[in-house]
């Protein structure tokens, strides 16, 4: 049996299909076939040459990253080769470098409590998350989170990491992980410090700050620099690039000469997996003390993290690609990076990996190296993949204190109340959000981030329900309304137009200005009706002027018999002549 439509519907199946299958489909989904075909030796060097200098710095941080999360060390680098080579296929910023990050492991220590499976777990879900987002062409949700909630959420975020990583600085023991407890336990046992970590930790820090700094205010080349400068230049660029391994490995190197004269002054990282992980299935029950955990109430542990770090991860990622793509003059496909984002993250739990997004430190280092492609995660990957074949029973000797050094560099730029005058000086209420995320992110970090953002969304709907009502013409009483209308200022528009217009002192005739008013609903329709009924039960008239021909066609559809329109504003050429209508409309009879 032929159904009605059956005819019509082969012709365009073929063509949706055609569509799908397109080049350019396959190209929006695999952005590397965009530069892959223009690929050449130059930027094959300079990807090759950002890709080594990535790989310098993301070992050492995955280390440390690794302690923030709660997890063996080895889960960090497990975590920080994956994305390199998914990035490569799905991304569209050549700039993003994805792996463990500072605020992503806080958030995984937070939510699973330094349990493996409950990571790997979360990273699978997380990806699961990220892919239907990007499938279904939910990145726009993420324009709903205001910048002063962000930058409120990664100040506070560097407090917690940083102020956490102060008992391995100085080798205290059995903190708690809740910041205000942690802070009171620390300040409790500091006579408790170990001399040696804590020497080997502030002497890492100086090291660290005063490489940063020498690579801030050192002299850039220049053409017709004498060759023996620019090898110096070369030799401090690599030194103070890589500082972080640097760091690291002089530490191991230390802890390594007291170990064999028996002495042991630092707590060390300990012994670390050797090997690259088991490509398997992530962990959908796991077994504690005899009893095994089923997914149901694995998922249930999680808790609230199952959206918050999904949500952190995408946004984090696509708030890094968009700054650099700005700053490098390309344009990135945020549904796209959704798809990269989750795909990495699927993936990854395969392979042990815990939930990774855009890390903002390397991506700068990725952009400063001169990066063309996202072609030089793959090499940054490969050093990585090398680290866990060859260098995990070095890791044994390094000391946490290192680690933590490392760790407080990292996140020290990221803690900035600067914003709060510029605040003050461009919007007062935007304070608001930004002081509730910032100190409830210190109680509970998911009750920070999702209150914030409630009350960036109730200052919004507060903008969108009280539109600014000007009056124009004090003596014929005009009112202008500055903004589009929606159903949340029905009210309000009624109650401003009872104030000015509906006493005894004003004329007979009042006029809605609607000159600004792009946007109406049907509930706002309803509203003027009312007040129009109102006007007539009075013996008044209210007119409005002004209308945008959409405006103008809302209420056409909405079939306001209570208006009579004027036959000059029912032809298409008057109608779109100059862009708006400037007769009045008014209810039938009316003057």
């Amino acid at each position: 049996m032929e159904w009605p439509g059956n005819r019509h519907d082969r012709g365009v199946r073929p063509r949706r299909l055609a569509r799908c299958c397109s080049w350019g489909a396959l190209k929006r989904t695999l952005p590397f076939l965009l530069w892959l075909p223009q690929y050449s030796v130059q930027w094959l060097q300079l990807d090759l040459i950002a890709g080594f200098t990535v790989g310098l710095t993301v070992v050492p941080q995955a280390l440390a990253y690794a302690e923030v999360a709660g997890l063996p060390v080895e889960y960090g680098l497990y975590s920080s080769y994956v994305g390199g080579f998914i990035y490569c296929l799905f991304g569209t910023s050549k700039d993003v470098t994805l792996g463990p990050t500072a605020i992503m492991s806080l958030l995984v220590s937070v939510y699973t409590s330094g349990d493996v499976a409950l990571a790997v777990l979360l990273a699978f879900l997380s990806g699961c998350i990220q892919l239907a987002m990007g499938l279904l062409k939910f990145g726009f949700l993420l324009d709903f989170i205001s910048y002063p909630v962000i930058k409120a959420f990664t100040s506070a975020a560097a407090v917690t990491i940083g102020f956490s990583q102060v008992k391995n600085l100085l080798g205290l023991k059995d903190i708690p992980r809740q910041f205000i407890l942690q802070v009171y336990e620390t300040f409790h046992k500091l006579p408790s410090t170990r001399p040696g970590d804590a020497v080997l930790g502030f002497l890492c820090i100086a090291f660290l700050m005063a490489l940063k700094f020498m690579k801030e205010h050192f002299p850039r080349t220049y053409r017709g620099m004498p060759r023996c400068h620019q090898l110096c230049y070369i030799i401090v660029w690599l030194t103070t690039t890589a500082r972080n391994a640097i760091v690291v490995v002089a530490a191991g190197l230390v802890a390594y000469s007291f170990h064999v004269m028996g002495l042991q002054p630092f707590i060390l990282t300990g012994k670390t997996a050797e090997g690259l992980p088991e490509f398997r299935l992530p962990p959908f029950s796991e077994k504690i003390d005899n009893r095994t955990v089923p997914f149901s109430e694995m998922v249930g542990d999680i808790g609230a993290g199952l959206f918050i770090i999904p949500l952190m991860g995408l946004l984090e990622s696509v708030a890094i690609a968009r700054a650099f793509a700005s700053q490098n003059n390309y344009r990135i496909n945020t549904n796209q990076e959704l798809l990269a984002i989750g795909l990495t993250n699927f993936l990854g739990s395969f392979l042990s990996a815990y939930p990774v997004t855009g890390s903002f430190g390397r991506t700068a280092l990725n952009s400063q190296t001169g990066v063309c492609t996202p072609a030089g995660g793959i090499l940054t990957g490969l050093l990585v993949i090398f680290s866990l074949g060859y260098l995990t029973p070095l890791f044994f000797y390094i000391p946490k204190a290192a680690l933590a050094a490392v760790i407080i560099c990292a996140v020290a730029p990221m803690f900035d109340l600067g914003i709060c005058k510029t605040l003050w000086k461009v919007k007062k209420i935007d304070l608001l959000p930004f002081m509730v995320t910032f100190l409830l992110s210190f109680w509970e970090i998911q009750y920070g981030i999702l209150i914030g953002i409630l009350v960036s969304l109730i200052i919004l709907c507060y903008s969108i329900a009280r539109p600014k009502i000007k009056v124009v013409d004090p003596n014929g009483l005009t009112l202008m309304i500055m903004s589009g209308l929606s159903f949340p200022a029905v009210e309000y528009l009624r109650d401003a137009v009872h104030e000015k217009a509906l006493t005894d002192s004003v004329p007979q005739r009042v006029v809605l200005d609607f000159t600004h008013v792009n946007v109406l609903d049907y509930t706002v329709v309803l509203g003027l009706r009312e007040l129009q009924l109102e006007f007539q039960s009075q013996g008044r008239s209210l007119l409005l002027s002004g209308l945008q021909p959409d405006i103008y066609q809302i209420l056409l559809a909405a079939n306001m018999k209570d208006f009579q329109y004027p036959q000059s504003m029912m032809t298409a050429n008057a109608l779109y002549e100059d862009g708006s209508i400037q007769p009045l409309l008014s209810s039938k009879g009316s003057p």
